[in-house]
């Protein structure tokens, strides 16, 4: 998920060519606000949120959304620590999403792409509880500013879902950048350092065990419209 690599128990922390908040990021934020995304939805994504659907339909609890969820550690540990929720996992990739052998009853893991997933979610009137982001990958090189989730066409629609958000990263100047975006959207946020007592993510085991600081940002949405088309 992130472009940090780890060689036995030296983990490397994230590098970048910026020296802070890119000088392109309110353009690109505001950019997002204004629009609306239309890309056309990947049959599979689609699949794979009606899968979705049905199980939380049957469930009847509120959500809770972990999206970009690696092999869904992160998850597990959301249903357990929250029995009276549903957990809905969302990573793209089958191999990560494979390595979780066992699930509490409350929590499903789901193999799709958040660009469709998060759409087809607001579309269809999900307003999870909480939604989480934990330690996406930071995209550090200055030119990659557009694949990061705060400068994506997404990042409306991740606000219009609503709920408590949080992130979590490696890597400072995401964590700065993300309150920056959110700012601008007119919700206040602000990064703080994060102490960890108990990893919750493959990542993050590695990162705390490797003395790395990590960076936590949290804020109540209160699921703003997206703009009109």
């Amino acid at each position: 998920m992130t472009s940090q690599t780890a060689k036995g128990n030296s983990v490397r922390a994230v590098t970048s060519n910026q020296s802070g908040i890119h000088d392109k990021l309110e353009e690109e934020v505001r950019k997002h606000l204004r629009s609306r995304f239309l890309k056309p939805y990947a049959e599979h994504n689609v699949t794979a949120f009606e899968h979705a659907g049905c199980w939380l339909e049957q469930q009847r609890k509120p959500l809770l959304l972990d999206s970009y969820c690696g092999t869904g550690e992160s998850s597990v540990w959301l249903a357990q620590q929250h029995p009276d929720c549903a957990v809905i996992g969302i990573d793209k990739s089958s191999a990560r999403l494979s390595k979780q052998k066992h699930l509490p009853e409350n929590c499903l893991l789901v193999r799709a792409d958040t660009d469709d997933i998060w759409r087809l979610a607001h579309d269809a009137g999900w307003q999870p509880r909480q939604h989480t982001l934990l330690y996406p990958n930071p995209w550090p090189k200055s030119e990659h500013l557009k694949r990061r989730i705060h400068t994506s066409p997404l990042f409306p629609t991740l606000l219009a879902l609503g709920g408590k958000l949080e992130l979590r990263t490696n890597w400072r100047i995401y964590a700065e950048e993300f309150c920056a975006a959110l700012k601008i959207a007119e919700i206040p946020a602000h990064a703080r350092k994060l102490e960890i007592n108990q990893p919750i993510t493959a990542f993050e085991r590695k990162y705390a065990g490797a003395g790395q600081t990590l960076w936590q940002v949290a804020v109540r949405l209160s699921s703003p419209p997206l703009s009109p088309l």
